[in-house]
């Protein structure tokens, strides 16, 4: 029996007007919205219908009768294929134009607050080479590319060390050249590469749970520190320690060398022992004179220029005085926890994950704040009426939550306790618009900041901050 005919529609000459979220573009189709990825506004372009809904279409791109004027030529030459900057096409101008929009229509629609202040989106000085941790993956099945698939060769052996496909879980390309962060990460990850060939170190096979290498992290700091993380799905004495000599020979820049075996079958590394084969079982970042100790399993932000200028924001719109007692939500390692302790009397910082809170209490020692406090536990069961009592009625609340926002209990304790300001960081401008309308009653909207962490993405930074009226 032959498969069913789809019913979605294609879509001729499709006019492309204006973005969308999360990187996608819009026309319009008998009245209805139609939101296409990898397009630009000025593009006309033939779309297949993926997604029929009531109000809106789903589509993907077939042939471009007319492209943009906005277009430039893509400078990687993975684009398109490794699913990372998704925006190459576009000029930086044009991006961050995209993201403010995107910011502004989510805070007014969702939120549907009144902002007194919106101050211009801070851009990224550097729109390459930006960013100072990359996760890459060994996988025994490389994804073949169009001109491979179309040249009737049959490659048997395809292993691959890069990034996975979008949507496929086992495919990856295997990256030449990444523009994402500075050297050496580039020449170590190509070393590996081919040392594990001339070796003959198996690469893992992400169906069938086979192979020796499974994945590798770069970490690199402003202050020229090194981290590399190799990680082995068992344990072979003689290949582990042939590669890891390799690498420590090969590049004595490595200031911290680390592998790990682990013999799960996901790939996250938060419940496995990381073991330092050579040099400091860290790195360390600066900022403003204050030194960041940065493990394999801590958080930090990953471009570190920007996030200087983000938390420079922040510290801003708190508006310290050395008098104020300062909560920090969802805290992480501290960071901007540290970053502002300076200017306040008191900086109480809250964070879900132990090793977080550990790592940000170390980072306070060292350099030499004392007027901080860390606790370690779920947002909604610490930030309660006890805790403040306990540490404090705080002045300003800063709070950087995940992508989700803020749990409910969270906002109700701050309606509760109604300091005076609150400033919100946000990675998800929706969830922050979300958050600030259940907060509309007690709290006007004073400035609002989108701080661009992540040239070529869609992704975007947005600093609020909210006084009582």
């Amino acid at each position: 029996m032959g498969r069913k005919k789809s019913r979605n529609p294609k879509i001729e000459e499709l006019e492309i007007v204006k973005y969308a979220a999360e990187g996608k573009a819009m026309g319009y189709y008998n009245e209805k919205v139609v939101f296409v990825p990898n397009v630009v506004p000025g593009d006309v372009v033939d779309v297949q219908v993926s997604k029929k809904r009531k109000n809106y279409y789903e589509a993907f791109p077939l042939a471009f009768h007319k492209y943009s004027e906005d277009r430039v030529e893509p400078f990687c030459e993975h684009f398109g294929v490794c699913g990372g900057c998704k925006w190459q096409h576009l000029p930086y101008e044009k991006q961050l134009e995209a993201k403010e929009q995107e910011v502004l229509d989510n805070l007014q629609r969702i939120g549907k607050v009144e902002i007194e202040q919106v101050l211009p989106i801070k851009g990224s000085a550097k729109q390459e080479y930006y960013r100072n941790k990359l996760e890459f993956t060994f996988s025994a099945d490389r994804w073949l590319t169009k001109e491979e698939v179309a040249s009737d060769i049959e490659f048997k052996e395809r292993p691959a060390l890069g990034f996975h496909v979008p949507r496929f879980f086992d495919k990856v390309v295997d990256v030449e050249k990444c523009y994402l962060q500075p050297d050496p990460s580039n020449a170590i990850r190509n070393s590996i590469r081919d040392y594990a060939f001339e070796n003959g170190l198996s690469f893992f096979h992400l169906r069938k749970h086979e192979g020796f290498l499974r994945t590798l992290t770069i970490r690199t700091a402003s202050t020229g520190e090194i981290m590399v993380i190799v990680v082995f799905f068992y344990e072979d004495k003689e290949s582990r320690e042939g590669l890891m000599n390799f690498l420590a020979e090969k590049f004595p820049e490595i200031t911290s060398l680390n592998y790990v075996i682990n013999e799960k079958k996901n790939d996250t590394i938060t419940d496995q022992e990381v073991i330092c084969y050579k040099g400091r079982a860290y790195i360390e970042e600066e900022m403003e004179g204050l030194r960041f100790r940065i493990g394999p399993k801590s958080f930090y932000q990953t471009n570190s220029e920007q996030a200087y200028e983000l938390y420079k924001v922040t510290r801003d719109f708190a508006g310290l005085t050395s008098k104020e007692n300062v909560y920090d939500l969802y805290t992480g390692t501290g960071t901007i926890a540290n970053f502002v302790a300076r200017q306040a009397q008191q900086v109480v910082g809250v964070e879900y994950v132990p090793e977080a809170i550990e790592d940000a209490k170390l980072n306070s020692e060292q350099n030499g704040i004392d007027n901080t406090l860390f606790y370690a536990g779920d947002m909604k069961d610490i930030f309660t009426d006890e805790f403040i009592a306990e540490h404090g009625q705080p002045d300003v609340v800063i709070t950087d939550p995940p992508r989700a926002g803020m749990h409910p209990d969270v906002v109700d304790t701050l309606l509760r306790i109604l300091p005076k300001r609150i400033v919100y960081v946000s990675c998800n401008s929706a969830t922050q618009a979300r958050d600030l309308y259940m907060m509309q009653e007690n709290y006007k909207v004073v400035k609002s900041q989108a701080v661009d962490m992540f040239p070529h993405t869609h992704h975007i930074e947005n600093v609020v901050l909210m006084e009582l009226k």
